[in-house]
């Protein structure tokens, strides 16, 4: 199966209002970022065990771990949840930042170093979380 297709099989998956909410921002990220490359992590390890959530990945970077080691990861996740959807802004350095700059102009959100985490799009201002992306991106290229 490719990357688009578990991707629109993961959206379909979910239960409304999360299906809707996740489809128009699948399709806003894509807008923003109509080039970059398409992940899809199930959430499982090596094993085959689940581990964490699925994730859908727009774009890519390398992130740098302490030891030296280098990974290919996406840029810009998301991910649903059990009490609505997250979206990941990977490659910002200092975690302060998110919150500072969008935490308080995002509506109902909870936001922490690298996740903006809310229960539906109606409750935030998608202008904002589209700036907080476009932003995320800016910090580590896209493609």
């Amino acid at each position: 199966m490719s990357v688009k297709e578990q991707i629109n099989k993961y959206i379909a998956a979910q239960p409304e209002p999360k299906r809707s909410d996740m489809q128009q921002l699948h399709l806003l990220i894509l807008k923003i970022l109509p080039e970059c490359k398409l992940w899809f992590l199930d959430g499982r390890d090596e094993s085959g065990k689940t581990v964490s959530n699925a994730n859908i990945g727009y774009g890519s970077y390398t992130m740098r771990y302490a030891d030296g080691k280098t990974k290919d990861f996406y840029q810009i996740g998301m991910s649903g949840n059990t009490t609505g959807i997250s979206v990941y802004i990977m490659g910002i350095e200092d975690k302060t930042y998110l919150i500072k700059s969008y935490g308080k102009r995002l509506g109902k959100a909870s936001v922490t170093g690298y996740c903006i985490r809310f229960t539906a799009l109606k409750n935030i201002n998608t202008d904002i979380l589209k700036e907080a992306i476009l932003d995320g991106v800016q910090h580590s290229a896209c493609g």
